[in-house]
């Protein structure tokens, strides 16, 4: 069935990750097409937390492995214009086995503008690469 990956015990609940970027035309709704406002858009607030939830666990992954998303339950409750600077941060609350859950926020320069649930599974970067290859034929 193929190699097993052996998950780290320094991988546990409580660790954070960060991300943070500025509202700029590109990560708008607008330019998304999620809306049709130059606010910051939903689309790049889900990424921005993906991102802090990857940079959460990336130290303690076996070499030649990541994460990829898998489940997302996120609220976006405020706007946030050209110019905000946005925060997002991620703490991980679990691992089962490959699966990882995430509680993750962001904010922006006055308030919290969104929060949620996110899973990551761990896997095996090439493995997943000829499987996903493996769907055009190559």
């Amino acid at each position: 069935m193929g190699t097993k990956i052996e998950i780290s015990p320094e991988l546990k609940a409580g660790l954070r990750g960060e991300a943070r970027e500025v509202v700029n035309k590109q990560n708008t709704a607008s330019v998304y097409g999620s809306g049709a406002l130059d606010v910051y858009s939903t689309p790049a607030m889900i990424a921005l937390m993906e991102k802090a939830s990857v940079l959460a666990a990336a130290p303690f992954l076996p070499p030649g492995c990541s994460t990829v998303g898998t489940s997302l339950n996120i609220r976006h409750t405020a706007s946030s214009p050209i110019g905000a600077n946005i925060l997002a941060e991620a703490v991980l609350t679990g691992v089962d086995g490959r699966k990882l859950s995430f509680e993750t926020r962001a904010r922006d320069d006055k308030e919290l503008i969104g929060e949620g649930l996110h899973e990551r599974f761990i896997i095996d970067n090439k493995k997943f690469m000829e499987k996903t290859e493996g769907k055009l034929g190559r």
